[in-house]
């Protein structure tokens, strides 16, 4: 009997290394879940681990899989099966006006840009942001470009999507209102953090250190022993791994 299709994402002995340094060291996940966490400080291969699952690098080994596809060489399959939203909405964002950039994504899965302009218009329509349609993006505030993004991301409907800091420099009732609207979402979420509290609601939480897993569990396990780790780091000499 043949193996079932499959779902998520996986990494087999997955490696990268930058500039000679290992940064993952040889990572093997398998990520089903619907609300997983990323959690490890500064410094622990978080960013380069949601690089890797999002296809933007390869591994130098090992492999990596989003629903059954290389996402670094099958950068189409990547399109519909993950979205990122990146913690600074400024990096991410291409266009000058928020309906081409509503647009770009669905156009570059094939759709005419008409139909894809037409799409954007109806989505703003039901968000109540009509009048965003031809707005210059830089009239936007900080959380308005944010959420411009998300907007972007569920345009493509992809089935994951990966949130690095996700709430990051916005202020609480911004924050609120972005949290409201993450837990409604039916795709998978993977959220990539240095906060704890911003993970207390996810199904599984894995703790990255030094590019390893240092702990894969719920969070009532990961998390607490993650606070108690760093409060014991602080309590030291921090920079201490950085004297030469």
């Amino acid at each position: 009997m043949p193996d079932p299709a499959p779902s998520g994402i996986r990494l087999d002995q997955a490696t990268v290394r930058l500039g000679g340094r290992v940064v993952l060291d040889g990572l093997r996940l398998s990520l089903s879940e619907r609300r997983i966490g990323i959690l490890g400080r500064n410094g622990s291969g978080k960013t380069t681990l949601l690089r890797l699952i999002a296809g933007l690098i390869a591994p130098d080994q090992g492999r990596v899989t989003v629903e059954g596809a290389d996402p670094f060489a099958d950068r189409k399959a990547a399109l519909g099966n993950l979205g990122i939203l990146f913690q600074n909405p400024d990096h991410q964002i291409l266009f000058p006006t928020v309906e081409e950039e509503l647009a770009f994504g669905l156009v570059q899965q094939g759709l005419p840009q008409r139909e894809a302009l037409a799409r954007a218009h109806d989505l703003l329509a039901g968000e109540g942001r009509s009048h965003w349609a031809q707005a210059p993006v830089s009239t936007l505030s900080q959380g308005q470009r944010h959420y411009l993004c998300l907007l972007a991301v569920l345009m493509m409907q992809p089935r994951t999507i990966l949130l690095d800091e996700p709430f990051a420099g916005l202020d609480l009732p911004t924050q609120a209102r972005l949290s409201r609207r993450l837990a409604a979402l039916p795709q998978r979420l993977v959220t990539i953090t240095h906060d704890p509290a911003a993970l207390e609601g996810a199904d599984r939480v894995l703790w990255l250190e030094a590019g390893r897993i240092a702990l894969d569990g719920p969070p009532a396990e990961v998390l607490p022993a993650f606070i108690a780790e760093m409060e014991r780091i602080g309590a030291c000499d921090a920079d201490a791994d950085l004297a030469g």
